[in-house]
């Protein structure tokens, strides 16, 4: 089958932080967007999510046309995506919920229009289990924020048709997102399975007092997380293997990986250690509020992309890289 691939209408299913994400990335690149959510002031909520983040994606640069008066919220799921060319459905990670609100938006929608889902971790085939016409609903999962943070994984289920991928990676590179073809269905795909592992072993110096939050963050943030941001991990270890890279890399570094360094089991969730988590975190914030964060980590964002653009352009390295 054809699917639609000129988008012209965006239909958004669940307007939360990655659900209103979505919807001003659309917005941002022209679309018209429909949305539905059945919270309460949900159209409120995200009438003020959409204006708070407009002169972050203003800066980083709008499409023709682009505009928040091109939202339009409705009532009904049938209003939302009978006359959509796309699907994102952003609703909370229960599974019996997406199974059957996925039955009632693919009957809905037009048997042409892909469908696509925001889960961080359930899989597809299950979800999309009474959906009508499989072959085109997929996994689209995205990264706070959705609007600036380009990745997204894209992940089939086992009635989802090469076709549909394909059109899928079309759509989000549309829309100056960088897809990421998850090979098999596996829970928590790819980024997630490895902020996972990095997440565990942060509560775990935590509950035994080696590092405080904020301590944890400066690890990340002044050491690795700048490499990660232009070079990910494998590349910047074979680099660190000099001419010989990887090969020498491995055998040099490569038996720690035996030493118990990391647990692989996450610690207990005690109270005392969710209250040392939230009590670091507290000091970090200070006295500067959630949003004069959102918008001092959305500036970050657009300078780092740039940065690493600017100097991609320079070496010669494509920007596809």
């Amino acid at each position: 089958m054809a699917f639609v691939t000129d988008i012209k209408t965006f239909a958004a299913l669940g307007t939360g932080v990655i659900g209103s994400g979505w919807i001003a990335r659309a917005l941002a690149n022209g679309m018209d967007v429909t949305a539905w959510d059945p919270a309460p002031n949900a159209e409120v909520n995200l009438r003020q999510r959409i204006e708070k983040c407009w002169p972050a994606l203003e800066k980083n640069g709008l499409k023709a046309g682009a505009s928040p008066a091109r939202l339009r919220f409705v009532s009904t799921i049938e209003a939302c995506v009978a006359d959509a060319d796309f699907v994102q459905e952003s609703a909370p990670e229960t599974l019996q919920l997406k199974i059957d609100l996925h039955a009632e938006v693919s009957a809905a929608a037009r048997p042409e229009v892909l469908i696509g889902s925001s889960t961080s971790g359930l899989l597809p085939s299950e979800f999309y289990a009474r959906a009508r016409n499989p072959g085109r609903c997929l996994v689209g999962h995205p990264f706070n924020p959705v609007y600036l943070l380009p990745l997204v994984e894209v992940v089939g289920g086992k009635h989802t048709s090469p076709e549909a991928i394909a059109a899928a990676i079309g759509i989000y590179k549309g829309m100056g997102m960088k897809p990421l073809h998850v090979r098999k269905e596996v829970p928590g795909f790819i980024a997630d399975r490895l902020l996972e592992a990095q997440w565990r072993e942060s509560l775990h110096l935590i509950n035994e007092g080696v590092a405080t939050t904020g301590e944890i963050d400066d690890a990340i943030r002044y050491g690795a997380g700048i490499r990660w941001s232009f070079m990910g991990s494998f590349l910047i270890y074979t680099l660190a293997g000099g001419d010989a890279g990887m090969r020498h890399f491995m055998s040099q570094f490569g038996p720690a990986l035996k030493l118990p360094w990391t647990k692989l089991i996450a610690p207990e969730l005690t109270d005392a250690l969710i209250d040392e988590v939230v009590d670091g975190t507290k000091v970090q914030l200070g006295k500067h509020s959630i949003a004069e964060l959102e918008r001092y980590r959305d500036d970050c964002l657009m300078a780092v992309q740039e940065a690493v653009r600017a100097t991609k352009i320079k070496h010669g390295i494509s920007l596809d890289e």
